[in-house]
């Protein structure tokens, strides 16, 4: 499959999916609405981009490569789990 996407369009979509603005995504805020958010939308940018973990990182506000590691862990352990996160991701 051709990785197509990009990682704006990613945060742009996934922005617009929980109702919260670009910039919540790139902040510091650990807020669970918004670190939620970016988690789904960095484990999106990894599954659906070529980007390694720290390219990743720097377009998400300068993050470390081992959170966006920790974000794609996280959501692939709630997908098993939680049915509301399943229905996120696949939407």
């Amino acid at each position: 499959q051709d990785k197509l996407v990009s990682v704006d369009n990613i945060q742009r979509t996934v922005a617009e999916y929980y109702k919260i603005k670009i910039s919540d995504l790139l902040s510091k805020r650990r807020s669970r609405s918004v670190a939620r958010p970016r988690q789904v939308a960095m484990a999106l940018s990894k599954e659906l981009t070529n980007h390694s973990l720290p390219e990743i990182g720097d377009v998400f506000g300068g993050r470390d490569h081992t959170t966006v590691l920790h974000a794609c862990r996280k959501i692939n352990e709630l997908k098993e789990s939680d049915a509301d996160i399943r229905e996120d991701y696949k939407n």
